[in-house]
């Protein structure tokens, strides 16, 4: 799992392929560790996905630009473009079930 900042973040993902999971938290999330835990065994035990994290609490501009605003957060991006939000518990079956659902769905806008 890489944490990113909003410093080039737009055009470093407009150039990277495959699928990115973009996980926003914040240091005292209790969810998020839970969250974190499950996503780096999920990014390890996968290839072509990658896990992005951002700390919502420093970088701001791209928490607002996705409309976050609850912790933690999670969106899907394929080959640099905005799919949707995640919405699904914390565990990896029921990641898959979703990854396998909405992967090949077409892009909704950017919030």
């Amino acid at each position: 799992m890489e944490t990113v900042s909003e410093l080039g973040f737009w055009q470093r993902m407009a150039t990277t392929q495959g699928l990115i999971i973009l996980f926003f938290t914040s240091a005292g999330c209790h969810s998020c560790r839970i969250w974190r835990k499950l996503l780096a065994d999920y990014e390890a035990a996968r290839s072509g996905l990658q896990v992005w994290e951002v700390d919502a609490g420093i970088d701001m501009g791209i928490t607002q630009e996705l409309n976050v605003y609850h912790l933690p957060a999670l969106f899907l991006f394929r080959d640099g473009h905005y799919q949707r939000p995640i919405q699904v518990e914390a565990r990896a079956h029921a990641l898959d079930r979703w990854l396998a659902a909405m992967t090949d769905q077409p892009p909704e806008e950017m919030p």
